[in-house]
């Protein structure tokens, strides 16, 4: 005959008590947070004002049934299982048996126009597989600044934080990420960055895209700088990016340099193109760091002339 498992509490244990009916029991204790590979003795208690005795009871684990000789008979209306050794819990219920959390690693940030600074990293190994994980970003000046804690999360994907104003330049910062849980708080290893260094813009502004007289290969692409950093003493290169209209695959233009014109050929007659330009700031006011791409231009269209043949 079938056997239905007494009622559990919200968050339930990994081992479940399992009664021949589906009257009131309490399981104790109820909803611990527990580290992995540790040991647990649970009790199930069948109300008294039910007809059930601890002999009528069994405990699972995971949905299989768990071997008379892990539990023991209390009383006549309770039943204990000692469990070692305790794997993560599989039921979807509940997630009891964690692990505390691992440092953050793979911090990378980026600051768009030197006006703000975004940062993303990668959780431990184990990530929020077994419980849920708070992380916080927090930053300060190297030197002689406080600590200050990010406040816009998510901004950038799910391990992300946007810190929009009131960032210094020509001073280092040092960045970390505490990972906290239940069970305890890890912090990643300190990243140590200059605003100048991690500079990133707008697509640039502007792209045209035009043919070049009568010539059925090739076509002009035009484009102007970034405007929100006109001010600032910068070099900045640029790349190229076509496709024909029928095609998904990108040919990239790399030699572009310093120039905000180009010219592609070796095209295709009577062919529709969409070319994207995107920006690569560096040098700023003196950085001898590499810039950081900015994102393409969105696509612009033309096509080359048809051939005369």
């Amino acid at each position: 005959m079938a056997q239905p498992p007494c009622p559990a509490p919200h968050n339930p244990l990994p081992p479940l008590c399992v009664s021949l009916a589906a009257d009131p029991a309490v399981i104790s204790p109820q909803d611990p947070t527990l580290l992995i590979g540790s040991s647990l003795v649970a009790t199930c208690t069948v109300s008294p004002d039910f007809p059930l005795k601890a002999a009528d009871l069994y405990w699972t684990l995971n949905g299989r049934r768990l071997p008379a000789t892990s539990y023991a008979t209390l009383g006549p209306a309770t039943l204990s299982v000692a469990l070692a050794h305790l794997n993560g819990s599989r039921q979807q219920s509940g997630d009891n048996l964690v692990l505390p959390p691992e440092k953050p690693v793979n911090i990378t940030c980026w600051s768009k126009n030197m006006k703000d600074l975004t940062c993303k990293w990668a959780p431990g190994t184990e990530g929020e597989t077994f419980l849920h994980t708070n992380y916080t970003l927090k930053y300060k000046l190297r030197w002689y600044g406080r600590d200050n804690t990010c406040q816009e999360y998510h901004t950038a994907g799910p391990y992300s934080c946007h810190i929009p104003k009131d960032l210094a330049l020509f001073t280092p910062y040092e960045i970390w990420v505490e990972a906290s849980n239940r069970l305890g708080v890890a912090v990643s290893d300190v990243v140590m960055l200059d605003l100048l260094d991690v500079v990133t813009t707008d697509p640039p502004p502007d792209v045209h895209v035009s043919r070049v007289g009568d010539l059925e290969d090739q076509l002009s692409v035009r484009w102007s700088s970034p405007p929100a950093l006109k001010d600032f003493l910068f070099q900045a290169k640029y790349q190229i990016q076509y496709r024909v209209e029928d095609s998904s695959e990108w040919k990239v233009v790399d030699d572009v340099g310093n120039q905000t014109s180009c010219r592609l050929a070796g095209l295709r007659p009577g062919t529709v193109y969409f070319v994207q330009v995107r920006c690569n700031p560096f040098g700023i006011y003196g950085s001898k760091k590499a810039g950081i791409w900015s994102d393409w231009s969105n696509p612009t269209a033309a096509s080359t002339p048809r051939s005369v043949n």
